[in-house]
Parts: C-alpha cells; sequence; structure tokens
C-alpha cells in the first residue's frame, strides 16, 4: 500500500511537469489556482483578471481590446496636477482600461486621498509597494476596479476643504478623509486581493453607500482596531442591496473588531483564518444577513471567545436574524452564536461560483495571504 501511495505521487508530480504546472502551487485556494500554478506571469498580468471569485465575478471588464499598460516610475504625489510616471496620474487622469504596475520597490506617501476612477488595476506584484504614512484609496462611484499586491499601513485623517484632481480632469473639493487605507463609496464590481493592511487611523477596507458586488480575497490584515465595515450607517437602508464576499483572507494577530462588521446587506464570510480576536470578530447591526462557511476561529486562550456581536438590539435582541455558521471550525473554546431561520446560499452565477474549502484546509488555503513577494525574475509567483 505504502509503494502504491508513493507512484501516485511521483505520477502526480509527472503529470504536473508535462503541463509546465507549479507543482507547490496546484493545492493553493482556487484564486490562486487559477494563475500562480502556470509560468511566467510577469508576461501574462492579465490573466490575473479571470480568476476572481465570489460577487465581483470575473473582472473581464478590465483587459481585453483598447487596454492601457501604464508603469509607475516616480513615488511623489501631486494631488492638483499629477506627473506622469507617478500612480495618481495612472490611476485618476488616464483614461479607459488602464493596467497599473510599478518599476521597482517604492513608498507612496499620498498627500491627499486617491481617487481611482473606473476600469482600473492597480497591480503590486514584482515589488514591495508601500501605501504609508499619508492619505489612502477612495472609489467614488467606481467600477471594474482591480487592487491587487499592495502593502497599505499608517494611513492618516485629513482635514475637509481640499481640492485634488478627479477623473474628469476637473478639480473636486473633498470633505473630511476619516484615514481608511480603501474606502468604496457607491461602487460596483470592485476586487480587493491578495494586499497587506494595518495600523491605520480608521478602517482597513470601508464598502459604503450602496456598494455592491465586491469580493475581499487572500488579504493579511493585522494589529489594526476596526478592520473592515460593510454599510454606510444604521440610517442608510439602501445598503440593503449590499452583496460582499469575504474569502481566503487572514485576520490577525492583534485585530480587535469588525472582521468584518456589516448593516443591512449579505455577506458571505468564507474560509478565512482567524487568529484571535479583541472584542469579537464578525458583528453587524440592522439585521444583516451572514453566511459565515468553512472559516477556522482561533480564540485567543485569555481572550474573548465569542465570535459575534450584536449591536443596537437589547441582551436578547436580534434572535431573529439570520446569521448562520456552516462547517466552521472553533479552537480554544471560541463559539459563534447562530440565530434566525438560516441564510440562503449567495447563488453566484458561473463567472462568480468557487468551490468552498473545509475548514481543515484553511491553513492552507491561506498561508499565502498578503502581498506576494514576487520576482519578476522567477518562473512562477
Amino acid at each position: 500500500m505504502a509503494s502504491m501511495n508513493i507512484n501516485i505521487v511521483l505520477i502526480s508530480f509527472f503529470l504536473l511537469f508535462l503541463l509546465n504546472v507549479s507543482p507547490i502551487l496546484a493545492q493553493t485556494n482556487p484564486i490562486d489556482r487559477c494563475w500562480r500554478k502556470y509560468p511566467r506571469w510577469a508576461s501574462n498580468r492579465q490573466k490575473l483578471a479571470t480568476c476572481s471569485i465570489g460577487f465581483a465575478g470575473r473582472m473581464t471588464g478590465n483587459i481585453g481590446r483598447g487596454l492601457q499598460r501604464y508603469t509607475v516610475t516616480n513615488p511623489s504625489d501631486d494631488p492638483i496636477s499629477p506627473k506622469k510616471g507617478t500612480l495618481r496620474y495612472g490611476a485618476t487622469i488616464l483614461q479607459g482600461k488602464v493596467w497599473i504596475d510599478f518599476q521597482g520597490d517604492m513608498l507612496i506617501s499620498l498627500k491627499s486621498v486617491l481617487l481611482i476612477k473606473s476600469y482600473t488595476t492597480i497591480d503590486g506584484r514584482g515589488a514591495k509597494v508601500e501605501i504609508a504614512h499619508g492619505s489612502g484609496f477612495m472609489l467614488k462611484k467606481a467600477n471594474d476596479v482591480i487592487i491587487h499586491g499592495m502593502h497599505f499601513h499608517d494611513i492618516a485623517p485629513h482635514s475637509s476643504g481640499r481640492n485634488i484632481m478627479g477623473a474628469s480632469g476637473n478639480l473636486v473639493r473633498l470633505g473630511k478623509v476619516d484615514g481608511d487605507a480603501v474606502r468604496m463609496v457607491g461602487c460596483s464590481k470592485i476586487w480587493i486581493d491578495h494586499n497587506k493592511f494595518y495600523k491605520s487611523e480608521d478602517g482597513l477596507v470601508d464598502v459604503t453607500l450602496e456598494s455592491t458586488n465586491i469580493t475581499i480575497s487572500n488579504n493579511w490584515f493585522l494589529d489594526h482596531d476596526k478592520v473592515m465595515l460593510l454599510g454606510h450607517d444604521d440610517k442608510f437602508f439602501l445598503d440593503r442591496k449590499m452583496k460582499v464576499t469575504v474569502a481566503f483572507n487572514r485576520f490577525g494577530p492583534n485585530t480587535n473588531q469588525r472582521c468584518p462588521r456589516v448593516r443591512y446587506g449579505y455577506a458571505h464570510v468564507v474560509n478565512n483564518l482567524y487568529d484571535g480576536w479583541g472584542i469579537y470578530a464578525i458583528g453587524g447591526s440592522m439585521n444583516p444577513k451572514i453566511r459565515s462557511e468553512g472559516n477556522l476561529f482561533i480564540a485567543s486562550k485569555s481572550g474573548n471567545k465569542e465570535v459575534t456581536w450584536r449591536g443596537g438590539v437589547s441582551k436578547n435582541g436580534g434572535r431573529k436574524w439570520n446569521w448562520r455558521s456552516i462547517d466552521d471550525k472553533f479552537i480554544n473554546g471560541a463559539f459563534f452564536d447562530v440565530t434566525g431561520r438560516g441564510v440562503e446560499k449567495p447563488n453566484y452565477n458561473r463567472d462568480q461560483k468557487f468551490q468552498v474549502g473545509k475548514a481543515d484546509q484553511v491553513r492552507a488555503l491561506t498561508k499565502d495571504a498578503g502581498a506576494l513577494k514576487c520576482s519578476t525574475r522567477s518562473k512562477y509567483c
């Protein structure tokens, strides 16, 4: 029997060799399995757009006819008159489909929030690109945006009254900016994948004001208080249409709450690794639908054990809210307070659906969460 198992393994590796597929990456999650296992990733960056899953669906609108490739060569920032070679010029000024990569490692300290227009991909693979010690990204009424392979940390707020260049070519006057790393306002079809987020003033990722069809995947969130907000506030009932997939992410160590916090909408929270939490891991208010599926919850030995938190209700309130734990795994006494009659499946279409892994597989599925260390000189990423 042992010799038979060895033969099976050898045959599998031989078949992968014939197919020119990386045997190390063949068993990763479905997003990475779609593009990382094949060689020469750097000469076929746009393959990435076909690999997204969940409510964002395939990001094929970001590639194809009319695509412009743009390389950031200058880490400086001018919010009023963006210079060619800077990130702001590529993300805001260039029209149409734009795929942005980076010449090399760089630290970009944005002097004001960066407005990202529709049909824009920011692809940090092949370099260590830090957005830090300044403002973060804002997507306002944008669609078809990919943010991949970036490091966000130490994002700061700024006061109202600043002018910045908008995608229309006109100056836009900003209100107060709270210090979010990435904020979506009235957006659709957005994919946030393989980024590292930590230590910012407010939220790390916010999905607000009728934003929907969002996928947040393969990210690493750590060392932060309020991590992820889905839904603007308790008075904004139009967020009922919001649909967000939160998949293959790593939360922790040292994440306190909002992983995520959901208002009104529907969140499919699937195959994530939770490495302890402070106040809670998954919470919400205003009767959102939360389907927690195949996650691994590891409570800290001395911290809070309950995964869930319900805001704006009495001690026994929220008992009819549809919050469900399906095939999750709990360690160190962690537990999920299940309520309601059940949560319907996300009913993904052909471009959105993916195979959910088992909770026992989550460590493997999330082992490369965060910004990947890719080299353009390497065959594989």
